[in-house]
């Protein structure tokens, strides 16, 4: 007989399928960005993986001693050898691992998750002191997803076509307070300058305007860096 955990793990594992925690280039781009003006070394963690795609992409850096990654997905293939792989659900703690990292990279993971503040709990505590957690997720804040919400009653990345694999929304003052109240330094955030205008989401502002709009109103996606008090 299956039981409500059971039924609400497979619910959580079916939805990681079907996002496969791939991201798109400009978001890997402005986490590289980060990593490099950072100049952050060590060891790090690619918390919600995935498949793998930004774990490959850590490993071919040569900026890390060593890569490791956790996902609620098993281990691809490719990476059983290279990577300490942590299966499980991350709405829950990662059992031990405590302050073991420099580094914790979250790209399009907060979102997936029921728990904001818990999950930046847990990626304090996997940090040492000094450590850096990037987080990325929808800009819900751009001029294309403020129209969404005007006009359809959701932020545009969270509409059925994003469900159930996109659950908590959330905004600059939100992360704001999150760190905050999770005991980190106070936070940094970064814009990919690539976002789809209203209507016509393949053409971009970027494009539109010859590289003159960016930043928050013109970004599909935010990247926050916020580092644990050494």
């Amino acid at each position: 007989m299956e039981t409500s955990g059971d039924y609400v793990l497979q619910h959580r594992r079916d939805a990681a399928e079907r996002s496969r925690g791939i991201s798109s280039d400009p978001i890997y781009d402005c986490i590289r960005g980060v990593l490099a003006e950072r100049d952050l070394h060590g060891t790090v963690l690619d918390y919600g993986a995935g498949v793998g795609h930004l774990t490959s992409r850590l490993l071919g850096l040569s900026r890390f001693s060593r890569v490791s990654a956790a996902d609620i997905l098993p281990a691809p293939p490719e990476l059983v050898a290279r990577v300490e792989w942590i299966e499980q659900d991350l709405n829950a703690p990662i059992s031990g691992h405590d302050a073991e990292f420099d580094v914790v990279i979250a790209a399009e993971v907060i979102e997936h998750l029921e728990n904001p503040r818990a999950m930046l709990r847990d990626l304090f505590r996997l940090l040492r002191p000094g450590g850096t957690a990037i987080v990325s997720t929808p800009n819900n804040e751009s001029w294309r997803s403020l129209l969404a919400l005007l006009v359809r009653g959701h932020y545009v990345a969270f509409g059925d076509t994003s469900y159930p694999a996109h659950i908590t929304a959330l905004l600059h003052k939100d992360f704001v307070r999150i760190v905050q109240e999770c005991r980190f330094n106070s936070p940094e955030f970064r814009y990919t300058d690539n976002g789809g205008i209203p209507l016509m989401p393949s053409v971009t502002w970027q494009s539109a305007s010859f590289g003159l709009l960016r930043g928050r109103r013109f970004s599909d996606n935010v990247v926050v860096a916020a580092t644990r008090p050494g």
